[in-house]
Formats: structure tokens, sequence, C-alpha cells
């Protein structure tokens, strides 16, 4: 069993009777120290939980914008190095909001598995989405992982029925990531009232929070969402008010940091307002 910073973040909201704001970031997007100064200001704005992309030249989940913010951040030079050199940049005037890295396996494959768990637990990472490693590999990084004592978060979709969800949840620690749709990032929100008895659902099987994302953008589909799910995730939204202030040569027409600012303390207003019902 872990105690990382997420568990008990998501322990902390779950007395409060209110879900979790869980922001993404692109690591290095539009550049490294840009990246880091929105990545500062989130917990201020109102997010509880950062989740850290770790950008890939060949992503296969994400849409556009991310992809798109992928590549400006490889551009500028950044690498999964310097992307835990962020979060440990990120540690020196924050050590509570949890840091969950996100991405695919090639890259920590290359970094090489024992030294990217080492690292990324000397740099404050609380845990790690992995979305192209499935249950049945588990063993490559997964309990490593789970060892070194760092959460290993794991995606359940609507098309994870019943007989798969147990071997889904098997190793899953910290929060259960429920993506409400099939398709890309950024896509169209799903029905709520499936993600609701989507939640429930998954609720049955396991005691761990399930925080419900790709498709939230505003404060109301925030509170729609955060009044079934222990969390609300938001990426994309957060990508685009990025790249609305980037010019035609990638020059910040405007702070990209207090842009986030006032899209996640919007958001943050509206997944205070979703009050839970009293837990089960």
């Amino acid at each position: 069993m872990t105690d990382t910073r997420i568990d008990r973040r998501m322990a902390k909201l779950k007395d409060e009777g209110r879900p979790a704001l869980v922001t993404y970031l692109m690591g290095g997007d539009p550049d490294y120290d840009t990246s880091l100064s929105i990545m500062r200001a989130l917990p201020g704005a109102g997010a509880d939980v950062i989740e850290l992309g770790m950008p890939f030249s060949d992503p296969m989940a994400d849409g556009p914008a991310i992809q798109a913010a992928g590549l400006r951040a490889l551009k500028a030079g950044q690498t999964l190095a310097r992307t835990l050199d962020m979060a440990a940049a990120f540690r020196k005037t924050d050590d509570e909001t949890p840091i969950v890295l996100m991405g695919y396996y090639n890259p920590i494959y290359i970094y090489g598995v024992d030294r990217f768990l080492s690292d990324a637990k000397r740099c404050g990472i609380d845990g790690l989405i992995v979305v192209d490693l499935p249950p049945e590999m588990d063993s490559e990084l997964c309990v490593p992982a789970l060892k070194a004592g760092i959460n290993f978060i794991r995606l359940a979709t609507p098309t994870t029925d019943d007989k798969r969800l147990p071997t889904v949840l098997r190793n899953t620690s910290g929060f259960v990531y429920y993506v409400s749709m099939t398709g890309i990032t950024g896509s169209a929100l799903a029905d709520t009232t499936k993600v609701a008895s989507a939640v429930k659902r998954i609720k049955s099987h396991t005691d761990l929070p399930v925080c419900v994302g790709f498709g939230v953008k505003t404060a109301e589909q925030a509170r729609v969402i955060g009044a079934s799910a222990d969390g609300v995730v938001v990426g994309t939204a957060i990508v685009n008010a990025i790249a609305n202030v980037l010019g035609p040569k990638g020059e910040t027409t405007a702070d990209p940091a207090e842009a986030v600012a006032t899209l996640v303390s919007g958001l943050a207003a509206g997944v205070r307002s979703a009050r839970l019902a009293a837990a089960e």
C-alpha cells in the first residue's frame, strides 16, 4: 500500500465532502520557464492535483490540442529529464500538491525504468498514468512503481465491462481515471447521466476515488460531473488557454499563467459547488 500526497489529498477532500479538481498541463509548453510558472499558479487558482504531461512525438489518445502542446514542448527542448526537473523545481515552493506524470511508456523505457522511478521519487512525483501499458504488462512499470511508493493510476472507459474491470483495478492506486467517452482528448462532453451510472458501477468494484475526464471545459460541466465523481479532470481547456495567448511564431501575447489561473479559478468554483452526497 502507498501513502502518497494523492492518497492524503483525496482523503482530505472526502472529509470535506467535495470532489477534486485535477488539472493537466503539458510539461514544457510553450517552453520550460513559462510552463513552470503555469504549474506554480495552479494550486492558488484552485487545483487539487496536477497532471504533468510528458511530451511524446507519437501520442495515441491525445487530441489535436494536446498533440500541438507536446510538439511545442519538444521543439522548445523539453525532455523527460527536464519534465522531472520541473517537478523538482515546483517542489521547492510546494510540498503538498500531488503531481501525477501522464504520458506514454516509450520515453520511460528509453530513460530506464529503475532510473526513472528513482528520479521520479526524488523529484516529488506521486503518481503515474501511462496510457499504453495494459494490466497484462504490470510487471514492466506498474508493480515496480508501487514498490517505489508511487501510485499507478489506471484508466477505465465506457467499454471496460464488469468482466474486465477487476483486472484493470487489480494494481490501481491513488484513484481511478474514468475516461468518459471513447475517442481522443478534447472531444465533446459525454452524457452526464451515463457518467453518473458509470461512476457508480466502478465504485461497486473498488474503494478508490473515481475521477472523470475527457471533455470537461466549463465550470458548469465541472459542477455536473463533480456531483457524482470524486474528481473532475480538465486538460484540453487548459492547454487551449495557453495556445490562445501564443502568437503565430509562438510568442506570448499575454501571460499564459494568468490566462490558465483565470480558467482554473472558474472551474474550481464549479467543482466546489458540486457537493457530493453523503459517503455511502
